[in-house]
């Protein structure tokens, strides 16, 4: 099990590395984390939902992504108030408050997960979620120290160098710790370092001789990672993405509305690896100024988000943008704003029960209690906004719960797992410059980003054979951090921790 001494340590990524590193050693891995909270999700090939990170991880191991690799999924809807997943379906909306008063019928959820995933494989690499030392949960968590107690699990603490502290964060961690629950890590590991590793070594000789335990690895920060966020934390922090792609020599200036209620951001990741291509994001009129395309994303809170929209005045500034001829283009809540109402009769995720979209797309959309939540294929079926492609299938995937009728639909959806196997998706306006879709990851189809970015002007400027599709990058970013965490971590340590081989070389002293 990987736990760490905070948010963003680095536990999802490096779980993700160990599980592309066992993987290529040939056995048989899959992740798991017990409890999730992200708005960024993924759908299984039957329609299950679960954690972006989870599904990244399963990628690694080379392993289809299942519910049972996160069986509990928290999906905010306001400050306090969450959409609870169980086992990839949506259960119900609960306040902060009253989550933990569910654990007696979400523990049994956690511990089946985890025994089918067990007996399927030839490892398991558990996730934890924030801190083992939140004094105040410990007798009600899911997702750390009783999930390594109840898997007899040995554990690897891992601490931020970034934030500071680091000392701090993994000693006083261990100190916090019941006794028992100390003994169950067997290993620290120091992350996103940055300079001279040999400026560190004395650190390590503090923390093995105060902690009691061995440092397995200090790992170099490794940038330009290829690899989509766990959620929306990292748009907040000064080393998250909240403008990628080259600032030098861009050709189209893409701004990406940072909603309050943002999800799946990583769907946009391809447009910031195209050369030519600058991609941002903004939370006010200034930081949006005039840019080629603004980008509308997907939110778990379309009417709240829309309403934020409108008090922010990004929503007015959008309308000017789109008189003017700026790109404006909406995937997901970002598809149903640029409508022209959404209702909801049922009360779902807001207490709003209308709203007025931007207007911009000639929709109306209607939030249903049932869960769309579906991998696709998407033909085109008018290729205007993508020229030459009519005819052409894409993939990607349905997270939503409004249903939008559309007189200018442009992709024609196959849905696995569903009763109804073509849909009609999409619209865009008459002269195409505002368009939108509920089909996430569409920019991962090569073809089609390639296309879309032309009619923006975008000339090809690539040699023959350099290039790489958006699969091939996460790919090669997987292996590239793999390769890293070989270089840098003690794995001779770590599989006798792993098997429990050898324990004279799994301790310190």
């Amino acid at each position: 099990m990987i736990q760490g001494t905070g948010s963003s340590a680095g536990k999802s990524l490096l779980t993700a590395g160990l599980c592309r590193v066992f993987a290529r050693r040939g056995l048989r891995v899959a992740p798991f984390k017990a409890q999730n909270m992200s708005n960024n999700a993924m759908v299984c090939d039957n329609g299950a939902e679960i954690g972006r990170s989870q599904a990244l991880q399963a990628l690694a191991a080379g392993v289809p992504c299942r519910a049972v690799m996160n069986p509990v999924l928290l999906k905010p809807e306001a400050d306090s108030r969450s959409q609870v997943i169980i086992n990839g379906k949506p259960w119900e909306t609960v306040a902060a408050s009253d989550y933990y008063r569910r654990r007696d019928i979400l523990w049994p959820v956690v511990t089946a997960a985890l025994d089918r995933l067990r007996e399927s494989c030839d490892l398991v690499l558990i996730e934890g979620a924030g801190s083992p030392a939140e004094l105040n949960f410990l007798e009600t968590e899911i997702v750390n120290m009783a999930v390594a107690r109840y898997a007899d699990s040995p554990v690897l603490l891992v601490g931020d160098i970034e934030r500071g502290g680091v000392f701090a964060q993994l000693l006083g961690t261990l100190w916090l710790l019941d006794p028992e629950d100390r003994k169950r890590i067997k290993g620290l590991v120091v992350n996103k370092f940055r300079g001279d590793l040999r400026l560190f070594d004395r650190g390590v000789e503090i923390l093995e001789q105060r902690g009691s335990l061995p440092v397995l690895g200090v790992l170099p920060w490794l940038s330009e990672l290829s690899l989509p966020e766990e959620d929306g934390l990292a748009l907040n922090e000064e080393s998250g993405p909240r403008q990628t792609g080259s600032t030098d020599n861009w050709t189209i200036d893409v701004a990406v509305v940072q909603l309050p209620h943002i999800s799946n951001f990583d769907d946009f990741n391809p447009l910031a690896r195209e050369p030519g291509v600058h991609l941002r994001y903004a939370r006010s009129r200034a930081e949006l100024g005039r840019p080629s395309v603004v980008i509308l994303p997907g939110t778990k809170n379309t009417l709240d988000d829309l309403g934020w929209l409108r008090q922010s005045g990004l929503a007015e500034r959008i309308g000017e943008l789109a008189e003017q001829g700026t790109v404006v283009v909406g995937i997901c809540g970002g598809y149903q704003m640029l409508g022209r109402r959404l209702l909801n009769p049922a009360g779902l995720e807001s207490s709003l029960h209308e709203a007025s979209g931007l207007g911009l797309l000639p929709v109306d959309t209607v939030f249903a209690p049932e869960k769309q939540t579906y991998q696709v294929r998407a033909e085109i079926v008018d290729d205007r906004v993508a020229p030459g492609l009519g005819g052409a299938m894409l993939t990607g995937y349905e997270i939503h719960s409004g249903r939008t009728h559309s007189p200018s639909a442009w992709l024609r959806l196959s849905r696995s797992a569903s009763g109804r196997p073509v849909v009609a998706d999409g619209a865009r306006s008459e002269d195409g410059r505002v368009w939108g879709c509920y089909v996430h990851g569409l920019f991962d189809n090569d073809r089609f980003r390639r296309a879309w970015l032309s009619t923006l002007g975008l000339e090809p400027s690539r040699q023959p054979g350099s290039y790489r599709s958006a699969a091939e990058v996460v790919e090669a970013s997987l292996d590239r951090w793999a390769d890293h965490l070989e270089a840098h971590l003690d794995l001779e340590r770590l599989e006798a921790i792993v098997w429990d081989l050898q324990p004279e070389i799994a301790n310190v002293g």
